[in-house]
């Protein structure tokens, strides 16, 4: 099978590259940058931005939040089942 992405640039503007799962933790930053976080089950999620701003905000179940995350931290999200969007 041909690989589309074989010889792609990786792009913010493009699709992610890869989905991964997101262990919240307030010490352990995320393996990669996350591009943006799909939340599974809808609650607080509080996260470190890409630009070092801690910030939380309530999403509903399955929603994609289009920012840079380099941790998603265990006090302060109630949300579940999160994933990195990760080029």
């Amino acid at each position: 099978m041909k690989n589309p992405f074989e010889n792609r640039v990786p792009s913010l503007s493009g699709p992610a590259l890869d989905i991964l799962p997101v262990s919240p933790s307030d010490s352990i930053d995320l393996t990669e940058v996350a591009v943006a976080l799909y939340v599974e089950i809808g609650g607080s999620l509080t996260f470190t931005t890409a630009r070092g701003a801690t910030r939380t905000v309530n999403v509903p179940d399955m929603s994609i939040l289009p920012v840079g995350a380099v941790r998603v931290h265990v006090t302060g999200t109630t949300a579940d089942s999160i994933h990195a969007f990760v080029v």
